[in-house]
């Protein structure tokens, strides 16, 4: 595996939205890159422009489990497709402690060489993801263009930066003009409460309660036990926020659920039920964001 090698986003003259979280650590911080995608943006609104390694899906995942990063942001759901592709992977990990949430609000940003005209675009590069959150805006806008797809928005940004002509753009986060010497033709697309990512900061030790907590819990459960499983929960008094459900890759009739519930695994009801249950596996208790 290649040297890990952290970029310093500050000394590429980006910048840094405040960090309202307390996650503080030493040692590098794994995003999926490369860098300009909208989990580099989380990174540096979380943590800051130091200490950030770009690394390839497989390569972030790998990372973290074998504990060459100390923190792994994974964008995990999305209010427009619900559960992005990384999720998967995050319940593939044979140990994983989730220990924050950072939901954002998205505007993207068309963003292309310099001196390319709007009208003279033939072809737009984005994440699949990208092109279903800014799909009305696309659609109403620039309906003729070519759609290729990228591994991320840092990817897309790159994919333009290297193109010889002035036909192509990318959506992704502003960012990614700063680090590819892009310029940006149209900001704030599709921006709104409609348009939110939610991203898993995935550490190695479990924050303290705070008061206003959520605990991810991953269910096994075939279809016949559901039911009798949920009801578990509220019987206890416990508050199941949302339930996505995964395949067990198992049979049919078998699914894995990330089932979220208000409350921390170290207090009260939660707590207790947990105890009783030691078939539900914790992902992690964070402040409910």
């Amino acid at each position: 595996m290649p040297k890990l090698r952290a970029v310093n986003a500050v000394a590429c003259g980006l910048i840094v939205v405040g960090n309202s979280l307390n996650l503080a650590v030493a040692g590098p911080i794994g995003y999926l890159g490369p860098a300009g995608s909208w989990t580099h943006q989380a990174c540096l609104d979380l943590f800051g422009g130091r200490d950030l390694v770009p690394l390839a899906r497989d390569q972030l995942f790998r990372s973290y489990a074998d504990r060459k990063v100390e923190r792994a942001c994974v964008p995990v759901t999305t209010s427009v497709v619900g559960v992005t592709p990384y999720l998967d992977a995050v319940l593939d990990l044979p140990e994983v402690t989730i220990v924050a949430e950072y939901p954002k609000m998205l505007g993207y940003s068309l963003l292309a060489k310099p001196g390319t005209k709007r009208e003279d675009i033939a072809s737009v590069h984005a994440h699949p993801v990208a092109f279903e959150e800014v799909k009305p805006w696309l659609e109403q806008e620039m309906p003729q263009v070519r759609r290729v797809e990228a591994a991320s928005g840092g990817a897309a940004a790159q994919a333009v930066a290297r193109s010889s002509a002035l036909d192509a753009a990318s959506f992704g986060p502003r960012v990614g003009a700063d680090i590819y010497q892009l310029v940006s033709l149209v900001d704030g697309i599709e921006e709104g409460p409609h348009n939110v990512t939610r991203w898993w900061v995935l550490g190695r030790q479990m924050p303290a309660p705070t008061g206003h907590d959520k605990t991810s819990l991953l269910v096994n459960a075939s279809d016949a036990s559901l039911s009798g499983i949920l009801a578990t929960f509220s019987e206890a008094g416990v508050q199941v926020l949302t339930i996505y459900e995964r395949p067990s890759k198992k049979s049919l009739d078998t699914h894995r659920y990330l089932v979220e519930v208000a409350g921390h695994a170290k207090q009260g009801a939660l707590e207790v039920f947990l105890e009783a249950h030691r078939e539900l596996r914790v992902l992690g208790s964070y402040p409910r964001r």
